[in-house]
Formats: C-alpha cells, sequence, structure tokens
C-alpha cells in the first residue's frame, strides 16, 4: 500500500505541473483518511503548512473551509456550505474508500445523522493533495483534475487562481461570520468587471465600481503568481492592478478579497522560514467607502469622520440595529393614509445640504427649490426629493443609496410624518394598563393582515419547489416559522380564508395597522406569537412591493426570517395594491 501512495505522488508530480512552487508543494489525503472537530489534527495541511483545509472554530460551532495559516488570527480564503449553520462538536471529513469526499454530522448519541459533498463529482477520487497555494485539489485514478477548490471562489482569489466569465465573488456576512454578504464582484460575460450590492438586478444604476473594459472576447479574470490581477481575452491582457513585481517567489502569498463592506482589495502576505509575516495592501477599490452603494443600508446615508466612514439615518428614520450600523434605518413616522394629495398636515418636510443619492427617481422635472419642496411634501409616493441645478428628482421610500460629502453642492428635502412610532407605543403601553373594553375586530380586518402573510408564504413557496438550494433548509425554515400551535396549519387556513376576499383596501389598512403597531388588537383566533407575526407582515409586504429592485430575493427573505437579517418597516405597497385592481 505505501508503494502504491508513492507512485501515485511520482506520478502526480510528473503529469500536473501548474506555474508555481506555491502549487507543486502538496500533501496526499489518501482513500480512507478522515478528521474531526474533536480529535487532533481538525485540519489537513499544506506541506509548508502555509494553508489548512478542513473544521475551523466559528460561534458555537465549525465551519468546512480554507484558511490562510497566520498570526494574530487565520484568513479564510474559501468556504464550504457558508450558508448552513456551523456544524456541531461532532462532525467528520473523510475521503472514502469509495472515492467521495464527505462531510458528516453526527446526533447527541453519535447516530449517523446528515451526509454533504464537499465535492459534487460523477467520478470517484482515487486521491486529494493539499498545496501551498491554497487549492484542494481531487484527482481519478489516471491523475487527472477532477474537481479543485479554486473552480468554485467563495469571496477570494488566490495567486494561481481564476474568476471565469459570468463568475463572482460574494462578500461575507461580516470579519466573523463566513456566510453571504451584502456585495459581489461580477466578472461580466461583456468583459467588464463590476461591484454590485447582493440584492439588486444589477443594472448601472446599481454599479459602484467597474473596469469599463468591454471586450466581447474575455475569458477569465486571474490572479497571478507575481500579484498581477488580469483580465484575460483572446485579443490582449487588460490590467486591473499591478504589482510591480517580477519574481514568482514561494515566499510570497498574493490575495484579492472581496470584503464584507464591499471594498474589493488586493494584499501581499511576506513570511519567512520561521512563519512570521508581514501583510501589505497593495490595491484596493473604490477608493471611498461612502462610494460603495448600500455600504449603511436602505434609509441610511454615509458619511465621512475624517478618514473613517460613519453611518447615519435620514430624517424620520432609526438604526434597525443600534448595534449595527450598516444594517440599515426604519421610519420612526407612522405613515398616514394618503387621502387626498393637498392634504400635508400630517407631514413636514426636513432640508439637509450637501446631500446626494444615486436612487433613480420616479419623478424628474425642473421647477424652483420652493416648489420642490411643496411638490414632495402634497406627493403621496415621495419619500425626499433631491434638488439640483434647478431639477427636482423624488424618490420613495426606501432610499437605497444616499451619502452626504463635503464637495456635494445639491440639496435633498425630507418628507417627515409628524406622528412617531414611539409616540404611538407610548399610547399603547398606556392602554396596556388601563385596559378598554375588548371589541372584536371584524373577519374582514382580520383578512386584511393575514394577506401580507399569505403573500410571503405563497412567494416563499414557489423558491422552494423550483429551488434546490432552498430544499434543504426547508425543515429549518419550518421550525423558526412556527408559532403558538404551529402556524402552517394557520398559515393554510389563513390562505383558504383570505382569497375570498378582493378589495384593493386589504393592502392600504394592513400598512395602517402595521405601522400603528396595532396587531396585537386583532383577534386571529389562534395563539400566535406576536412579534413573529409582525416579521411575518412585514417580509409579506415587502414580498409584493411593485418596484422589483425593492423586493428582496428570497436568499433575503429566507434570512430574515430565520433572524439572521432584520427586517425593517416596508413602505406603503400602494402602488402594489393599485396594480392587483387593475
Amino acid at each position: 500500500m505505501a508503494f502504491a501512495y508513492a507512485a501515485f505522488f511520482l506520478l502526480v508530480i510528473c503529469i500536473y505541473k501548474p506555474a508555481s512552487a506555491h502549487q507543486n508543494s502538496s500533501t496526499l489525503i489518501g482513500l480512507g483518511s478522515s478528521i474531526s472537530t474533536n480529535v487532533q489534527p481538525t485540519s489537513w495541511r499544506s506541506p509548508s503548512g502555509t494553508f489548512a483545509f478542513g473544521f475551523y472554530p466559528q460561534g458555537s460551532g465549525f465551519i468546512v473551509g480554507i484558511w490562510l495559516v497566520y498570526k494574530p488570527a487565520d484568513i479564510i480564503t474559501w468556504t464550504a456550505f457558508r450558508d448552513d449553520p456551523p456544524v456541531p462538536s461532532n462532525a467528520t471529513l473523510e475521503l472514502t474508500v469509495n472515492g467521495k469526499l464527505l462531510l458528516r454530522t453526527y446526533y447527541a448519541n453519535n447516530e449517523a445523522g446528515e451526509e454533504k459533498l464537499i465535492a459534487n463529482i460523477e467520478k470517484s477520487a482515487s486521491g486529494a493533495r493539499m498545496f501551498d497555494s491554497g487549492n484542494l485539489v481531487l484527482y481519478n485514478e489516471n491523475s487527472d483534475v477532477i474537481w479543485e477548490s479554486f473552480s468554485f471562489p467563495t469571496d477570494t482569489l488566490l495567486g494561481g487562481q481564476h474568476l471565469s466569465e459570468g463568475g463572482e465573488l460574494i462578500s461575507s456576512a461580516s470579519t466573523t461570520n463566513s456566510s453571504t454578504g451584502r456585495f459581489h464582484l461580477k466578472m461580466q460575460i461583456d468583459g467588464n468587471l463590476v461591484l454590485y450590492p447582493i440584492d439588486t438586478i444589477d443594472t448601472s444604476v446599481d454599479a459602484y465600481w467597474n473596469t469599463a473594459t468591454f471586450d466581447s472576447s474575455v475569458t477569465n479574470l486571474y490572479l497571478n503568481y507575481t500579484g498581477d490581477l488580469l483580465i484575460l481575452s483572446n485579443d490582449s491582457n487588460i490590467t486591473v492592478f499591478s504589482s510591480n513585481s517580477t519574481s514568482e517567489s514561494s515566499l510570497i502569498i498574493y490575495r484579492a478579497t472581496l470584503e464584507y463592506n464591499g471594498i474589493f482589495r488586493l494584499y501581499s502576505h511576506n513570511f519567512d522560514s520561521n512563519g512570521a509575516y508581514t501583510a501589505s495592501l497593495m490595491h484596493y477599490r473604490p477608493q471611498y467607502p461612502c462610494n460603495v452603494k448600500s455600504f449603511c443600508g436602505l434609509n441610511s446615508y454615509c458619511t465621512m469622520n475624517g478618514n473613517q466612514p460613519c453611518c447615519s439615518c435620514l430624517p424620520g428614520t432609526v438604526f434597525v440595529n443600534p448595534n449595527q450600523g450598516n444594517n440599515g434605518c426604519k421610519r420612526n413616522f407612522t405613515e398616514e393614509l394618503c387621502k387626498v394629495a393637498e392634504e400635508t398636515s400630517s407631514y413636514k418636510i426636513t432640508d439637509m445640504e450637501k446631500m446626494s443619492w444615486d436612487d433613480f427617481p420616479y419623478s424628474s422635472n425642473s421647477m424652483s427649490e420652493e416648489d420642490c419642496r411643496k411638490s414632495c411634501l402634497q406627493d403621496c409616493n415621495c419619500a425626499g426629493a433631491l434638488y439640483e441645478s434647478g431639477d427636482c428628482m423624488k424618490v420613495k421610500f426606501p432610499v437605497k443609496y444616499a451619502k452626504r460629502l463635503a464637495d456635494d453642492s445639491s440639496k435633498v428635502f425630507f418628507k417627515v410624518g409628524l406622528k412617531s412610532i414611539e409616540r404611538s407605543s407610548n399610547r399603547s403601553i398606556a392602554t396596556a394598563m388601563n385596559p378598554p373594553v375588548v371589541q372584536k375586530k371584524s373577519e374582514k380586518r382580520v383578512v386584511l393582515i393575514c394577506i401580507m402573510s399569505v403573500a410571503f408564504i405563497t412567494c416563499s413557496s414557489i423558491a422552494i419547489a423550483v429551488s434546490g438550494f432552498f430544499i434543504s433548509r426547508t425543515r429549518a425554515v419550518k421550525a423558526r416559522m412556527r408559532m403558538g400551535s404551529g402556524n402552517l396549519g394557520l398559515a393554510h387556513e389563513l390562505t383558504l380564508r383570505a382569497f375570498s376576499f378582493q378589495e384593493v383596501q386589504l393592502c392600504y389598512w394592513a400598512y395602517e395597522l402595521l405601522v400603528a403597531r396595532e396587531l396585537d388588537k386583532l383577534d386571529l383566533s389562534v395563539d400566535v406569537d406576536l412579534e413573529t407575526f409582525e416579521k411575518m407582515v412585514m417580509v409579506g409586504i415587502w414580498c409584493i412591493q411593485d418596484e422589483p429592485g425593492i423586493r428582496p430575493s428570497m436568499k433575503s427573505v429566507v434570512s430574515m426570517l430565520e433572524g439572521n437579517t432584520g427586517v425593517s418597516v416596508p413602505p406603503n405597497p400602494t402602488s402594489a395594491s393599485a396594480s392587483t385592481s387593475a
């Protein structure tokens, strides 16, 4: 057996000859090899120990990934199943005797639980290697490469790695959470390398940096072993970042990463024979964090405090999560039902100087500054109006791409409600202390709210039916959505009841009760958790927004229901209601 492994090792070295000393150094992982979370070693190391593949601690469990072994903290460069919960402390990784790279988890009684394929390949592997380049490679019996981690990047490219045409890097959620974040870098088929927020339709309005390299002959993005980031094409190569180096040193690791804050950075990591590292930031784009669209989230704006970005809420809004300033803001006033355009007693206009945004306006007209202010105040849909060079450009809630920079000359008029949600909440507390005689709400009023939840449930069910990704998460979603005696039965009942009503006013009334924080007054005839129900209603209203760019992706919807992402108060679904009646 030892002779067979040695022969296999020599054959691989002769046949598979990459362009760098990083890649030529590898460690054989033979069939039947395994590691676990609770027995050392918990990873398979590359020959020099520069990279490791295996279990990496995260939260209360472990993730499966590849990392650069580094001090003071390791650097994750690739993650498997990045949007799944961390695995428990009794999981194993095994290259089975049948040639499958498997992740196995176990129940508390050590009975076998779930199995997942790390490498989804048709043919069986005969062995695997972890290279000093950071690449994990599987081979068949002919020593042909049948799978490699370099072909499936997450948020990072390493020296020698390609990003194929149409491929993307997706940022992590934070520096300590490797799950899918809020930004992605896309190597478009038109030859342009572009940065976008993740929950967009990737139009020019959403882009916040690009190389403007429109070339239909582009094949891929490539980070070479000398630290140059290149767009390769059949005609000529285009340099995105240059290291000004010509040496392929095995003592330097180059790493291009789309970081959690949306900034794309190229690093060099230099180490000596004793394993001591020094890191250098070589290039980054965009140069100013406030130019990252959605850097601060919805209904907030970015401004620079010295050389540091700072997130603040727009007038009339408060942070969704005060401890996470880049998660956006929600309205802090009750939106009155818009009956007549001239009825402005419930709102005021707040001016802000040196303010701008990149949101696409639904209305743009030339007028005076005062007329612009008045026009927004009298417009039911207007969240704010950007006034610049005699043009009045109005946008709806939520405002996505606002920023305030010293060199801006524009002015923005924000429409703010006079009735704050806090005051409404205080009245609710007072009412709870002195409860009035409870009167049962009409069946129609109950159904108004229920339809919002049904809108989400329908939307989510469709996505689960057409997406294999969500099939694996059905059990977790059901558990998160459980309310009282079981909201799945409730959802079914509400669906049957809700669709017997066709009035357009349903959406109006539902939203009115939501923003007034009066859902607790409803008699649903079923014990439900009010906080969970309110979240379902908000997500449902987000799902039926008329503007496609505002609707959350199904991945975001699931994340909101699971509690991984906060849910902000949605805009009034006025236009959605109108379209329903057409």
